[in-house]
């Protein structure tokens, strides 16, 4: 039985492996296929599908868009998307841009508290990466202001901490039309962990089916056997569409491996296929 793995990240945001070393990894764990899905960015999708095709693992370009819904994230991914679609990269540009502003502020507020972070040498130490809180994370912990990123996120840049400052952010409609835009397929990633209780999920849901979200994120490393029930009962009422993945990041998530999440994930091949399949008959119907 062959297993794929749909949402996983690089170092071009917030992991801790190359492109290359994540298909790697994935070849060695004999996965078939992986969606590279980083924060706000594709620059890391050529590299990896490149690497794929000579690893033999199939790499499916995609993304993972920070959004805003009633004051509270929620990310959507995309699948399957153009990720060389000019409007689609002009805008995620955008969203980059909008985070190094929020970032210049939150290197000012540290600094000004007493843990000098520098905004040149963030960027400089993280190089060709969307900058996120995980960096700030691990930058707080080499200079020694925290013992661990744990601590960092704990007491100084989590959400309602002193520190973080919040960006800019589009709804979650507004994701999934952009990733429509670029032909991709539009999934609400890790649906449960928003921790907004069953109506309001609900609620979420219907919102976003009517603005075209095609697909749940059903499987997930933190999902009890319960939990992927509930979340396939809400995709079949709204007529949605089954995806799944780790979120791997590599050592920035220790303990969550590719593929099996924390050892009881199992994504098959048949999910990806018919995520594909619904694209190649939709590309049928726009002929």
């Amino acid at each position: 039985m062959n297993r794929v793995d749909l949402h996983t990240h690089s170092d071009k945001s917030d992991g801790s492996l190359t492109p290359t070393q994540l298909v790697d990894h994935a070849a060695e764990l004999g996965i078939s296929a992986i969606a590279l899905t980083d924060h706000d960015t594709t620059e890391g999708v050529d590299e990896a599908i490149s690497r794929g095709f000579k690893k033999g693992v199939m790499v499916v370009p995609g993304v993972e868009l920070s959004s805003e819904y009633q004051g509270q994230d929620v990310h959507i991914v995309g699948l399957c998307i153009d990720h060389h679609d000019y409007d689609f990269c002009k805008k995620l540009n955008e969203f980059v841009d909008s985070r190094d502003n929020r970032n210049r502020k939150m290197c000012a507020k540290l600094t000004e508290a007493g843990m000098p972070v520098d905004y040149d040498e963030l960027r400089e130490t993280y190089t060709d990466s969307v900058i996120t809180r995980a960096h700030y994370a691990r930058f707080m912990c080499d200079k020694g202001y925290v013992k661990s990123p744990k601590e960092a996120f704990e007491r100084y840049i989590g959400d309602h901490c002193p520190y973080f400052i919040p960006r800019e952010k589009v709804t979650p409609m507004d994701a999934i039309k952009l990733i429509l835009s670029a032909d991709g397929i539009p999934v609400l990633a890790h649906p449960l962990l928003y921790g907004f209780g069953k109506e309001r999920l609900d609620s979420l849901v219907s919102e976003l089916k009517d603005s075209g979200l095609v697909a749940l994120e059903a499987q997930y490393s933190t999902y009890s056997d319960a939990d992927e029930r509930d979340m396939r009962t809400v995709a079949n009422k709204y007529k949605l569409l089954i995806s799944g993945g780790s979120d791997f990041h590599g050592a920035a998530k220790p303990g969550l491996e590719l593929g099996t999440g924390y050892g009881h994930l199992c994504v098959q091949e048949s999910v990806l296929n018919t995520l594909l399949r619904y694209k190649r008959n939709l590309h049928k119907t726009k002929v």
